[in-house]
């Protein structure tokens, strides 16, 4: 099992940065890809960000790449979400999500097993 609680969400305007935190509990999380997503109102939830079990490898979606980086700390058990030049189409609920059956993030929401209940961030232009 692993229990999730993001944090670092809030209001800001284009343009400006924000650090999402993942907390994790539980035993798994070091075993652990895990990924970034969001969900716009009206929209699918989408694939933002994965990162591998290690923190060797990252994947990233198209429409955040050079301006979002994922990264964690396995000795603290959390991931973090660096997002900078951020654009009012970024404003949605930001979710991580733990997939303990795998060693590397990918973007397949199926393999995520484990969810947040999300942070909201909203970019005003």
């Amino acid at each position: 099992q692993v229990q999730l609680v993001e944090s670092g969400g809030g209001l800001v305007q284009a343009g400006g940065s924000l650090r999402l935190s993942c907390a994790a509990s539980g035993r798994t999380f070091q075993n652990s890809a895990m990924g970034w997503f969001r969900q716009a109102p009206g929209k699918e939830r989408e694939f933002v960000a994965g990162i591998s079990r290690s923190g060797g490898s990252t994947y990233y979606a198209d429409f955040v790449r050079g301006r979002f980086a994922i990264s964690r700390d396995n000795a603290k058990n959390t991931v973090y979400l660096q997002m900078n030049m951020l654009k009012p189409e970024d404003t949605a609920v930001y979710y991580c999500a733990a997939a303990p059956s795998y060693s590397s993030g990918s973007s397949n929401i199926a393999r995520y097993n484990y969810w947040g209940q999300g942070t909201q961030v909203t970019v005003s232009s």
